[in-house]
């Protein structure tokens, strides 16, 4: 479970937010999408819960744990895919998921049928020995949810998860994020395509401005704006330009009850 109290973020001593006063619950066993415009604050947010970035005020806890007092011990609990796959590009493939399951404690004996397995299921088999530097963005990306997948921990952070990869991995990576929930396990991915969200989550966070505008599932948004059209029209009435409740510091917790002025 992931538990999000209070946060805030300020990268210039207070003067604005990134991420403002937000709180949140993610529970074992779900899919929870977070959904906002670029710039709305889902990155700044998943980089606080993966312990890249401090919080300003507020905790983060991931299963009971305190990311920022115990950040290792938290860290062991989940792994984080973020919004750059550019990372570690002198490594070859394999070197690198060697190096993850190195990190995470898995056996020997488990890690090799199961990094067997991703890089077959991901079209990656025959690009293990080369550098990652060699791969295409969507090959870099592809390693990187590999990596994540490969010591199956208790939950998984994604931001924007899906970008630059073909249609197989996407549908395999959704596969996989509906699995985990249903072993008890926790997902929080980020997203701006609608589409997409709409289609895994079990519940939804919508962001603006750093801002949390409302929590709960499709059809409780649906209920709350008694509108039976696609959550991407849902999503532009919480977070246009002309939306009364963009930027207002407004919260809608687990329910299609309106949202209230904090």
């Amino acid at each position: 479970m992931i538990q999000i109290d209070h946060v805030s973020k300020s990268y210039d001593g207070g003067k604005s937010f990134s991420v403002k006063d937000l709180s949140l619950e993610i529970r074992d066993g779900e899919i929870f999408g977070l959904l906002g415009p670029n710039g709305a604050g889902k990155s700044t947010t998943l980089n606080m819960l993966a312990g890249v970035l401090a919080p300003t005020k507020g905790t983060v806890t991931v299963n009971g744990i305190d990311v920022t007092a115990n950040p290792i011990e938290a860290k062991r609990s989940l792994c984080f895919v973020g919004d750059s796959p550019d990372h570690l590009l002198r490594l070859r493939g394999r070197e690198y998921l060697r190096f993850i399951a190195d990190v995470y404690g898995v056996p020997e004996d488990v890690r090799a049928p199961r990094i067997s397995k991703l890089a077959e299921d991901y079209g990656m088999a025959e690009r293990l020995d080369d550098k990652i530097s060699s791969y295409s963005h969507g090959m870099r990306q592809k390693m990187m949810v590999m990596g994540a997948l490969l010591p199956n921990p208790d939950v998984w952070v994604l931001d924007e998860p899906m970008t630059g990869l073909d249609p197989k991995a996407a549908w395999l990576l959704k596969q996989s994020m509906r699995e985990h929930a249903d072993a008890g396990k926790t997902v929080l991915f980020s997203t701006h395509v609608l589409d997409v969200a709409e289609k895994v989550v079990d519940r939804v966070g919508i962001v603006a401005h750093g801002e949390l505008l409302f929590v709960g599932t499709v059809d409780q948004m649906r209920e709350h704006f008694r509108n039976n059209g696609s959550l991407e029209e849902m999503f532009l009435e919480l977070t246009g330009e002309n939306s009364p409740l963009a930027g207002a510091g407004s919260v809608a917790e687990d329910a299609g009850a309106p949202v209230e002025e904090m």
